[in-house]
């Protein structure tokens, strides 16, 4: 059986952060969506995505596919309705397609949007589905705890070094990890640390908390909780309640609260977000799909960045930003609270930032990583950048 994760007709309502990924790829809790799925499934998965990202993530499906919903997270009781199913089935939640059965030719009419299924199983228990960024900073407590059980269930931890002080016994250490004269607190939610990940002297992190495979807590870092550092990462300063996808950096001083940062971002020394309104308001946030800002029903809401976007020393951000794939951001003062893609500047104005002046960047950062940015990934953001013209001409 072939496992398909698909992303349905709401995808938008996540940009900025899939305009360089499918839903599944998404990292909440310790793994991506499609990680979770994997491990239930014990086997590796295929994606339904946009055609611009179909090369990288590939979709090829088998003579039985079992098609997922990439946005919603997989619990024990769903993952036991989902293999009930039997070819034609699908299992279905108010207007969410979770899952369906289909045999190689009904998978290549696929749609989402269908709702006319012959045999429709409706499921009414709770599960988690990632419908707007937000979201993800929102549930990742209960992901890393979900994650956690999942990847130590039976396995037995590494040690840590004696110079640490370990408060409560939540604690799992993958091979390699290291860490010295740091604090963890597990009283609060499990601590994960990854294979190879290092913690630097002086670092006190509450949990829930994961350290993903070969990333960093320099020196002195305070971490409060619900937090998420994704794979080849540094983190430093002060974060709450924030999650990193992977291979970016906020290694320094300042504060990172309530907030997403995809991959390839960097966050200059001394950066500050500030995640709830002074006069305690609600935050809205700006939503891509809408052309306009959205209420979130959230008192605490920081910062969303996309992949590639980076932003200089001393920024500092406005309750509720979005910046998009590949901004640069710089200059004193607030910029606004929607910086677009591609956009070049700060709180005095943005000029486009060229295609052929971010391949360059791009080239090197992804050289300090040991990896290549090939063609495939100049193709996509190629099309983000066509994508998202409308939104620097607003």
């Amino acid at each position: 059986m072939t496992v398909i994760l698909f992303d349905d007709q709401f995808r938008n309502n996540l940009l900025p952060l899939t305009y360089t990924r499918p839903v599944s790829e998404i990292r909440i809790g310790i793994l991506t969506i499609a990680e979770k799925w994997n491990l239930h499934f014990n086997t590796g998965t295929q994606y339904l995505t946009e055609d611009y990202l179909q090369k990288k993530y590939p979709f090829v499906p088998g003579k039985s596919n079992l098609l997922i919903n990439g946005s919603i997270c997989p619990n024990h009781e769903l993952v036991e309705a989902i293999d009930k199913l039997t070819e034609g089935d699908a299992l279905i939640a108010g207007n969410v397609l979770i899952a369906a059965k289909l045999s190689e030719s009904d998978v290549r009419e696929f749609d989402s949007r269908k709702t006319d299924w012959n045999r429709k199983k409706e499921y009414s228990s709770p599960f988690l589905r990632i419908s707007y960024p937000e979201d993800i900073f929102t549930n990742n407590h209960q992901e890393i705890i979900m994650d956690f059980g999942i990847l130590t269930k039976g396995r037995m931890s590494a040690s840590l070094s004696g110079t640490n002080t370990i408060i409560g016994e939540n604690i799992f250490v993958e091979e390699g990890a290291t860490a010295e004269c740091a604090t963890f607190n597990t009283n609060s939610g499990p601590i994960y640390l990854g294979r190879n990940s290092q913690v630097w002297e002086g670092s006190q992190i509450r949990g829930s908390f994961a350290l993903c495979d070969e990333s960093i807590v320099k020196m002195g870092a305070k971490i409060y909780g619900m937090t998420t550092i994704g794979p080849h990462s540094k983190a430093g300063g002060e974060i709450n309640n924030a999650v990193i996808f992977g291979n970016s950096a906020k290694g320094h001083e300042g504060y990172l609260g309530n907030s997403v940062l995809g991959e390839w971002c960097n966050i200059g020394a001394d950066t500050n977000n500030s995640n709830m309104k002074n006069n305690y308001a609600e935050v809205r946030l700006w939503d891509y799909q809408k052309q306009n800002f959205r209420r979130t029903g959230l008192q605490f809401c920081g910062l969303i960045m996309a992949d590639h976007a980076k932003c200089g020393i001393n920024t500092m951000f406005n309750t509720g930003t979005v910046v998009g794939v590949s901004a640069n951001v710089f200059g004193s003062g607030f910029p606004r609270n929607f910086i677009p893609d591609f956009a070049w500047g700060g709180s005095q104005g943005f000029e486009t930032y060229t295609l052929n002046k971010m391949f360059e960047t791009a080239e090197r950062v992804y050289e300090r990583k040991d990896q290549v940015f090939g063609e495939i990934d100049k193709k996509i953001l190629t099309r983000v950048f066509e994508l998202s013209e409308k939104y620097r001409r607003a």
